[in-house]
C-alpha cells in the first residue's frame, strides 16, 4: 500500500498537468481501489486535482506542500479535527477545504483579530457571523460567538456552502469570500483582478488539493485508471 500511495503521488501531477485547466477525479471504493477519471463519472467522484490557471502574484509566500507537516502534528490543528468532520457533514462542505481556508485565513489561531475586525479561525465579520447565525446562536453578540472554535468553524461552513451554492466554483466562491459576493459578480462570476483576491484563492486552492492528495493516497491499495470517453 505504501509503495502504491507513493506511485500515485509521483504519478497524478503529471497526468494532471497538460492541458491547462486539465482536472483529475476520484473515488475510492470500500476495497480501497482509487477510481480516477478526467471528469466526475457519476455523483461519486470528488475532485483531487486541477485548478483554475492563477497567475503568480505578489503576496503568496508559502507553498501549499510546506504547511501539510504542520498541519498534520500541530496540537492546534489536532483539537479541531472533530468539529471540523461535524461542520463538514452538517453543512456538506469538504473537511479538507475547511482546514485550508482556516490555515490560511488564521493559521488555526482562534484569537485572531484583522486590521478589519473579522474575527477567529475562519476570520469572519461580525455582520457576516451574524447572516449565518442560527436562532440559538444569536442569543449570544457575534464578538463572543465567533471567538469560540467551534461555532466560528461551523458559521464559516454554513457561509462557505451558501458561496457555493451560489457561484457553483470553488474558486469564485473563494473569491467571494476574500473579496465581496458584488465584486464577483461584476467579473461574470469569475476572479476579480484583484491582487490580494488571486493569492488568496490560489494558496487555499493548492492546500485544498494537496490536501485531498494526501487524504485519497492514504486509502488507496490499488490504482485503476477509468476512461470517460
Amino acid at each position: 500500500m505504501k509503495r502504491l500511495a507513493t506511485l500515485l503521488l509521483a504519478v497524478l501531477p503529471a497526468l494532471a498537468a497538460p492541458p491547462a485547466h486539465a482536472a483529475l477525479w476520484a473515488w475510492v471504493d470500500g476495497a480501497g481501489v482509487a477510481h480516477l477519471a478526467d471528469r466526475p463519472l457519476d455523483a461519486r467522484y470528488q475532485p483531487l486535482l486541477g485548478t483554475p490557471s492563477i497567475d503568480a502574484v505578489p503576496g503568496k509566500r508559502d507553498s501549499a506542500g510546506s504547511l501539510l507537516t504542520w498541519l498534520e502534528i500541530a496540537p492546534e490543528v489536532r483539537v479541531l479535527r472533530p468539529w471540523l468532520r461535524e461542520a463538514a457533514v452538517l453543512h456538506g462542505v469538504d473537511t479538507a477545504l475547511l482546514t485550508a481556508v482556516i490555515a490560511v485565513e488564521s493559521g488555526f489561531n482562534a484569537s485572531a483579530i484583522s486590521p478589519r475586525g473579522a474575527l477567529g479561525l475562519m476570520q469572519i465579520m461580525p455582520v457576516t457571523g451574524d447572516r449565518y447565525a442560527t436562532a440559538a446562536e444569536l442569543v449570544r453578540p457575534a464578538e463572543e460567538r465567533l471567538r469560540d472554535p467551534r461555532t466560528n468553524i461551523h458559521t464559516g461552513a454554513r457561509m462557505l456552502a451558501d458561496l457555493l451554492r451560489r457561484f457553483g466554483r470553488i474558486d469564485a466562491a473563494l473569491a467571494a469570500w476574500n473579496a465581496g459576493e458584488g465584486r464577483v459578480r461584476r467579473a461574470g462570476g469569475q476572479l476579480p483582478r484583484i491582487a490580494e483576491t488571486e493569492a488568496h484563492v490560489q494558496m487555499v486552492l493548492e492546500l485544498y488539493w494537496a490536501l485531498l492528495q494526501r487524504e485519497q493516497a492514504r486509502r488507496i491499495n490499488t490504482l485503476r485508471l477509468t476512461g470517460s470517453r
